[in-house]
């Protein structure tokens, strides 16, 4: 597997001559300057690329080419749309980039409701509290509908958490749960998510699936004729939030997907950290079952917590078996070989990482420390390395 890092182009306070420290070769990142829905000129992706390559890296993955709300809720004349993202991968595909990972997460992208929970050991991770997303629908959007999204026991937590919060805490939640959005872009307050979120009323889960069948349709036919390899990010987390559905959270939701178009281009980024999160989700074996349409891995863990919370463990700790999902990915490598798959080899980075030691306090975007990343990268180069002896080798 390719070794890559997430980089945040100029708004990232990692410096690539310190990405370069980590053994990381590949670079996955995305122009977050471009508006969603505009095309991405073809200077700016040769600019980007050559400030990647001299530093001596490759640009591996673009993450993300984002998908406009208006193509998720199936809003008008989507067609200047649909041919601004086509001439996107082409623009791409022309500068030899050819791996694409998007969401179809409708309005927001991950979500967490802590960026800084204390780890036993020292330094902080990521958090999904259950009681505290009730709080934020039910109390402080005031969402009654969301009554019927969680069980008594969390709603009876959230209520005592609200109640005990102080106004900075629940300001400090807002920015939590927003903080998934990368790049520039401007977060909503209450009164613009609420604004927001009316563009969604009356979409349902079969509106979201058939607007999401429709922008692969779309847009496919072009990867396969570029060589591009398109492949969607599964929900994070893996449940309906703000009354929104999300479609892609389970081996149900990724078989949708890429049954919808029965195309290689049409592919799986295998997030171990997003569908860990759901306790129904056997991840090492859902990565077996599609392994022929993996075509990027996320490698991070989550420890989850019986009311739904989770919070994200040391890349070799938490629920998931990571040396079984390892294997699993290395096996797809060499079947690939065997078969003369030009693909053979695909990248991989350390999903997130826990900030340690120097890493707190920098202000690095939340979940993308240096430290954390670092040490997770290691630790899983060292299972790679480990199952190659035996098995064969890694590959890239």
């Amino acid at each position: 597997m390719i070794e890559s890092w997430r980089w945040y182009g100029p708004y990232d306070k990692i410096t690539l001559a310190e990405i370069a420290q980590t053994g990381a070769s590949g670079i996955v990142t995305s122009l977050h300057e471009i508006p969603y829905g505009e095309v991405w000129p073809s200077d700016l992706i040769a600019t980007r690329k050559a400030e990647i390559k001299a530093a001596g890296f490759q640009w591996v993955v673009v993450e993300s080419l984002p998908i406009h709300e208006r193509i998720k809720r199936g809003d008008g004349d989507l067609a200047p749309l649909f041919a601004n993202y086509r001439q996107s991968m082409a623009n791409l595909a022309a500068n030899g980039i050819h791996t694409i990972c998007y969401n179809f997460m409708p309005l927001i992208d991950w979500t967490r409701t802590d960026l800084a929970a204390p780890v036993a050991r020292g330094g902080t991770c990521l958090r999904f509290s259950a009681p505290k997303m009730a709080a934020f629908e039910l109390q402080m959007l005031g969402r009654q509908a969301a009554e019927d999204d969680y069980p008594e026991p969390v709603r009876k937590d959230a209520a005592v958490w609200f109640q005990q919060s102080t106004e900075a805490e629940r300001e400090t939640l807002l920015h939590s749960i927003m903080s998934g959005l990368p790049g520039a872009y401007d977060r909503y307050d209450i009164a613009g998510l609420k604004r927001a979120l009316k563009g969604y009323e009356g979409i349902n889960r079969d509106d979201l699936r058939a607007n999401y069948r429709r922008f692969l349709q779309e847009v496919i036919p072009t990867a396969e004729e570029l060589g591009m390899r398109l492949c969607v990010h599964p929900d994070d987390p893996p449940r309906d939030l703000l009354g929104l559905p999300r479609i892609v959270s389970d081996a149900t939701g990724i078989a949708f997907a890429l049954d919808a178009v029965p195309a290689r281009s049409n592919g799986l980024t295998l997030c171990a950290g997003s569908l860990g999160a759901n306790p129904g989700n056997d991840v090492p074996a859902i990565a077996r079952r599609f392994a022929d349409r993996i075509h990027f891995a996320h490698l991070r863990n989550v420890r989850k917590d019986p009311d739904g919370s989770f919070e994200e463990a040391a890349h070799l700790e938490g629920d998931t078996d990571m040396v079984d999902l390892i294997d699993a990915l290395l096996s797809e490598e060499r079947r690939r070989r065997a078969e003369g798959r030009e693909d053979a080899t695909f990248p991989f980075r350390p999903d997130h990482g826990h900030e340690l030691l120097m890493d707190i306090g920098r202000g690095t975007h939340p979940g993308y420390p240096l430290i954390g990343r670092l040490r997770g990268l290691a630790e899983l180069r060292g299972v790679a390395a480990a199952l190659s002896a035996v098995s064969g080798p890694v590959g890239g």
